[in-house]
């Protein structure tokens, strides 16, 4: 048995030190009195080195008694039959495990959890670097036939609202994200964005490694993929999905395009308006061709004090013509603008007539019905830091932008100038055509999500309406 001994110290700061070898030097506390741990002249017990040693020997012989036993257990129950426990009684673990795939057409398969509606869907995989807005994202009719893979790895955390549709639904194929918000915090939420991709029959994913896609993306271009949470389908059944579907030459827009035409009068709500000092359109008539447009188009151009009549992609030219409005919109929209022959010649027989303003997909169809050739980009543009151009000025905007198709400006006849380029890779971004009174931009000027450098288009388009307006007059 060990002993304790008793020893009185003279200085109380100064303690002795043990022979166990945790210490060659006086353990000094402060001065003090009440941080002593005993005493002045109390006993203070320690134990021996023997005694240590002794008690480091029985914890080794332990440690080797029960790893000696872990391994008999594990022979005993290698040789033992192993019995099936119901799925009943099996706890479920209290985290998500991975239960869905995202199958690429070349070959990679990426396992992650899935939120909002389970199934199988197949669509274009490319990524947006916005790093807030995914709800006008996910309703923004151009991301028709396309997964949308967000880069900024934290996404959910605000929810969503009634007030940030730019459509009526959503038309996006599925969302990939990193990481799923378990919460939500902004005044405006109404909803999770689980409960609402669940609401809308839209896919997603969460917990899978984004920016290895992204990656992959940049360097073999967009790819299609296939998302499944079914168990029944094998790898290779989802591979030869992707390889079978095709997204070039398909007419996207007459699935999002509205089906009779309306009148449109909702502005840019007070709260959020930005623009004070804007030039109003007093009461500017303007017909805009749904191809897929968004809300805030629209309201941008109301808050401008232009009269909006939305019309059909497929809408006459000549009953458009009969309206006569004072300026003609071809908006955005999904897609290849080669599938769609019947827009080009509608936009055709305008241009010349009445001033025109193209978005997007509008702006490429106007370059087609100029004479000019469009092209698919290797990943296109999607995300609200795209750097632009204005060669006219040499104003540089931060730009909203969605396309995976661009106007190939060596194409375009003479009188066509390209106005604004895109500063990431120098592609066509904006186009004018003084003799027909025509301007367009490749970008998103009313930005929703994204900054509002891009704004004063708005304006650009109202000046060439009130110049033509007054020369006739």
């Amino acid at each position: 048995m060990a002993t304790i001994r008793s020893v009185s110290y003279t200085n109380p700061l100064e303690l002795p030190t043990s022979n166990c070898g945790f210490s060659s030097k006086p353990q000094i506390f402060p001065q003090n009195p009440s941080f002593l741990p005993f005493p002045k002249s109390s006993p203070v017990p320690f134990r021996s080195a023997r005694s240590h040693r002794f008690k480091s020997l029985v914890r080794v012989l332990s440690l080797l008694f029960y790893l000696f036993l872990g391994q008999r257990a594990l022979v005993a129950i290698r040789a033992s039959k192993v019995v099936a426990v119901p799925l009943e009684f099996v706890k479920k673990r209290p985290w998500k495990t991975s239960d869905a795939r995202l199958v690429l057409e070349d070959g990679s398969i990426w396992r992650a959890k899935s939120f909002g509606v389970s199934g199988t869907q197949v669509g274009e995989v490319v990524f947006n670097t916005s790093l807030t807005g995914y709800q006008e994202i996910l309703t923004d009719p151009s991301y028709a036939g396309q997964f949308v893979l967000m880069t900024n790895p934290h996404i959910g955390n605000t929810g969503v609202n009634s007030d940030d549709e730019e459509s009526s639904r959503c038309f996006l194929a599925g969302l990939i994200i990193r990481n799923l918000s378990i919460c939500t915090s902004n005044w405006r939420c109404s909803e999770t964005l689980g409960d609402y991709l669940a609401k809308r029959n839209i896919m997603g994913i969460y917990d899978v490694d984004t920016r290895a896609i992204t990656r992959r993306l940049r360097q073999d271009g967009s790819l299609i993929g296939v998302l499944s949470t079914e168990e029944s389908k094998t790898d290779e059944d989802l591979l030869e999905m992707a390889r079978r579907w095709k997204i070039v030459g398909v007419d996207l827009i007459s699935g999002v395009s509205c089906d009779a035409p309306y009148e449109w009068t909702d502005k840019t709500d007070p709260e959020w308006e930005f623009q004070k000092n804007q030039i109003f359109g007093e009461n500017l008539h303007v017909v805009a061709y749904d191809f897929g447009i968004k809300h805030n188009i629209l309201r941008r151009l109301a808050s401008y004090g232009c009269k909006i009549t939305v019309v059909p992609s497929n809408w006459p030219a000549s009953e458009t013509l009969k309206m006569k409005p004072d300026g003609v919109l071809f908006s955005n929209g999904p897609g290849d603008p080669s599938a769609v022959p019947y827009a080009v010649e509608t936009v055709k027989a305008i241009i010349g007539n009445v001033p025109v303003f193209g978005i997007c997909m509008g702006h490429q169809l106007i370059g087609q019905a100029l004479g000019g050739k469009t092209f698919k980009m290797k990943f296109g543009h999607h995300g609200g830091n795209h750097p632009v151009c204005d060669l006219r000025s040499g104003r540089v905007d931060i730009s909203a932008q969605n396309h995976n198709y661009a106007v190939d400006p060596e194409s375009l006849p003479a009188g066509v100038e390209v106005t604004h380029i895109n500063l990431n890779d120098n592609s066509c971004a904006g186009l004018a055509f003084p003799t027909f009174n025509l301007m367009s931009l490749q970008y998103h000027p009313e930005s929703s999500p994204g900054p509002h450098d891009s704004d004063p288009a708005f304006g650009e388009f109202l000046q060439l309406m009130k110049a033509v307006k007054a020369n006739k007059s």
